[in-house]
């Protein structure tokens, strides 16, 4: 989700619901040790529940930045073992890591060592010749062992030659079996399910197998999901009754960022899926699509484009689908 899931993204889902555990972009240690760490780690006190997921293989700079981003006031740290991009590669972490498994529970050992609060792993289900039976396996009983709190399967493999991350995230089937068998091996590990998840109703069906659900694109291309989740899965009110209502809740925040220098258009282009399927959808982009990138677009014009939409309410089949 990188370059997705920023601080006025979080903001904004958030605003969708009270309950869900949001996750930042993925920060390598590099960037948390010697980069600018104010602005990297920089998050409303609002989007609590918040993990912090980081990239690296060195669990001493792993347990380093785990320490700055506890004391930052993160409530988790994610190590990220699924990522298959070849600039991760390089750096050797992300999905290439499922090759290593004993240095990954030493990592999570590091961070556990260092921090009070939860520390994660997402990884996937194997990489490249892995056989998923054997590598999955082995590789949960050694975070398990190093006292991971969490791990968070993308129940895809990874094939790190000859695919793209796109590909990756679309081409090697889902197998939600070894997850679900995962979690019959492990009964006291958390297990949380990630992959091709695209509604709410479907992490509802899963919750019946495993102890959580990740979802992932489908929440950011149609945020409107998340109005779902907190009646669904908690048991709670929603906390606005459509969509429309939340993107209007947006407006003191933007005009807070707009005063400190942020444009417009940063905030709501995480807003262009919001009204997916409603009349007015496509009057309701175009309009940002036109303006919202000026430096002079304020707080006026996502008044006029949200006129531009029908209301919608979160009962409705839309939001159930």
């Amino acid at each position: 989700m990188m370059e997705w899931t920023d601080r006025h993204c979080r903001f904004f889902h958030r605003l969708l619901t009270r309950r869900a555990l949001l996750y930042t972009e993925m920060l390598t240690t590099g960037a948390l040790l010697h980069g600018d760490r104010a602005r990297l780690l920089r998050h409303d006190p609002t989007e609590h529940p918040l993990a912090l997921q980081i990239g690296g293989a060195d669990p001493r700079a792993l347990a380093q930045s785990a320490k700055i981003a506890a004391e930052r006031g993160f409530d988790e740290i994610n190590l990220n073992v699924g990522c298959p991009s070849d600039r991760v590669q390089e750096g050797r972490f992300g999905a290439c890591l499922m090759a290593e498994p004993a240095l990954v529970g030493d990592c999570v050992a590091a961070m556990k060592a260092a921090v009070a609060i939860p520390v994660t792993v997402k990884c996937r289900i194997g990489i490249d010749e892995q056989d998923p039976e054997t590598a999955l396996a082995v590789f949960a009983d050694a975070i398990e062992r190093a006292g991971a709190d969490a791990l968070v399967v993308h129940a895809r493999k990874a094939w790190l030659k000859g695919l793209s991350p796109k590909e990756n995230r679309e081409v090697p089937p889902l197998d939600y079996d070894r997850v679900y068998r995962l979690k019959a091996a492990h009964p006291r590990l958390t297990i949380v399910l990630n992959g091709g998840i695209g509604s709410v109703a479907e992490v509802a069906a899963h919750l019946d197998r495993v102890d959580g659900v990740m979802m992932g694109r489908a929440a950011y291309q149609q945020p409107w999901r998340l109005l779902a989740v907190d009646a669904c899965v908690f048991g709670d009110a929603p906390p606005f009754a459509s969509p429309r209502a939340a993107a209007a809740a947006l407006i003191p925040y933007m005009e807070r960022e707009l005063a400190s220098g942020v444009r417009l258009h940063a905030i709501t282009r995480h807003l262009h899926g919001l009204f997916q399927g409603v009349p007015g959808a496509r009057a309701f982009r175009r309009r940002f699509a036109e303006a919202g990138a000026s430096p002079r677009a304020g707080t006026a014009l996502l008044r006029e484009a949200l006129a531009l939409v029908a209301d919608d309410v979160i009962a409705s089949d839309r939001a159930a689908a």
